[in-house]
């Protein structure tokens, strides 16, 4: 009976443990109702993607661009070129290649004078290749002419201008090859015109701007190029052959 009696005192025990633990727990939910429980969700980032190239138009903005190079003083200068200019009384512009043509010849003709007069000019003053170019003239300047005149004779008309005598190897050559390849006409392209005995790239582009008028590239002297500061380098197609030299420093491909 004592054991009986132990047994329902410890169940009775037990019982007043459990109520009590409740009432704790009861209040301790009740105690902590006012704080916040804390999230177990991470926090999100927020992501921002820089703008693709091209997009800061679309939204507005632009990259700053860097400023272009521009040789130095180069606005002085052209103004003075200008005012050198102005009266037009140099002796190019009085005896240049665009007064040695006959201007009344058929444009086949025409055209003609313009790449002969171009070749003499090489290596020659202005006044020098107009004086020659009025001679053939006078002897008539044609694609048939030359072909028919001896070198003796073409040489002696022509004479006094630079290299005279490979003038008259070129000009009989070039002179033929109009005649068989183009019906006594000149080419129309500059990378025609540069495959002709005695005729360079600045020769073609004048030919392509006089005769053709066309502007196809800027004729310019070797020198001029080199001695500038920097080097001045014209994207120009460069002609093959052991005579086409690039300026020098330039990159290949680039006069």
């Amino acid at each position: 009976m004592c054991a009986a009696v132990s047994a329902g005192g410890g169940r009775a025990a037990a019982r007043r443990l459990g109520r009590a633990g409740g009432e704790a727990g009861v209040s301790r939910v009740h105690s902590t109702a006012g704080i916040p429980r804390r999230s177990r969700r991470r926090k999100s980032i927020a992501i921002a993607y820089e703008s693709a190239q091209g997009d800061g138009a679309e939204q507005g903005t632009s990259e700053p661009q860097r400023p272009r190079w521009e040789p130095r003083d180069w606005r002085q200068q052209l103004e003075r070129i200008q005012e050198m200019r102005r009266n037009r009384d140099a002796p190019v512009d009085e005896m240049g290649v665009e007064k040695c043509y006959d201007s009344s010849a058929p444009p086949q003709v025409m055209r003609y004078q313009v790449l002969l007069s171009l070749m003499l000019s090489s290596q020659t003053k202005d006044q020098v290749t107009s004086a020659a170019m009025l001679r053939l003239r006078q002897h008539g300047l044609t694609v048939d002419s030359i072909l028919q005149m001896d070198d003796a004779t073409l040489g002696r008309i022509i004479y006094p201008v630079g290299f005279w005598r490979n003038k008259v190897k070129y000009i009989k050559q070039t002179t033929a090859i109009l005649k068989q390849k183009y019906g006594g006409d000149i080419p129309r392209t500059v990378e025609e015109l540069v495959q002709l005995p005695g005729v360079g790239p600045k020769m073609a582009h004048l030919a392509m701007n006089i005769a053709w008028d066309s502007v196809s590239g800027i004729g310019r002297k070797q020198h001029i190029c080199s001695a500038s500061e920097p080097p001045l380098l014209f994207h120009l197609p460069v002609p093959a052959g052991p005579r086409r030299r690039p300026v020098p420093g330039a990159v290949p491909g680039v006069l």
